[in-house]
This record gives C-alpha cells, structure tokens and sequence, in this order.
C-alpha cells in the first residue's frame, strides 16, 4: 500500500499529479471575472492532486510523489501532513539517507515553502 492510500483512505484519482495544474482550478470555475479571479488567488499548497482546491492538497502531492520515488514507496512508518507550505513528516525512517531523500523529494513538490522532520525517528 503507498502513501497516498495510507494516508488519505482512498485511491489516487487516475488524473493524479504531484505537479501543481493551475488550469485546471481555473477552468472549473465560472466565466464571472470575481471567480476567475478566486481561482488564480488559491495557493499551491492548497491545489490538490486533480487541480482543484483541497486543504490538504500540499501533504497529498507529497505523498503522491513519494509513490512515484521507487526508493520510498514502500516506507510505511511515515506520515505526510500540512501546516500551509510546510510539509511536516511524522514517524520513523530506517535510515538518514532515506530522510533526506524524502525532505529533497518534498520540497520538489510546487507549494512546499519547508520541511519540518521535528517528529522523525531515524533508525
């Protein structure tokens, strides 16, 4: 089981993507200027993996990414959440190599503004 199924209770969406779609929020909105505009003004670590407005959109396209990271798939001793651009990382890891492969894999992530392992075992 990956991270993001783990974590979030679901499969991803087949339209799933840790890159940020800015078009797409976009697009779902109505023609009105005021909502076009709503929907350029919403944060990346608020656009979830399918493009649109999510609260957690940041940890789950972290999450996603760390899926599509065949060294971190299968760590499953590691939690993913938010605190707006920071990603914050909870759990144990089994080594430090692997720690800072999923802080650099984090901060890849359009939206992660940092990356708090204050929660993180090594070992």
């Amino acid at each position: 089981m990956g991270f993001f199924s783990r974590i979030f209770g679901k499969d991803k969406p087949d339209n799933a993507s840790s890159k940020v779609k800015r078009g797409v929020a976009k697009a779902a909105s109505t023609s009105t200027k005021s909502d076009s505009t709503k929907s350029e003004d919403i944060p990346d670590y608020k656009i979830g993996v399918d493009g649109d407005f999510d609260e957690s959109g940041l940890a789950k396209r972290v999450a996603l990414a760390f899926d599509e990271d065949n060294q971190l798939d299968d760590i499953d001793t590691l939690w993913v959440a938010q605190l707006s651009g920071t990603v914050v990382l909870k759990g144990q890891v089994p080594s430090q190599d692997i720690l800072d492969k999923m802080v650099s894999v984090a901060r890849d992530v359009d939206g992660t503004d940092a990356v708090d392992t204050g929660q993180v075992e090594v070992g």
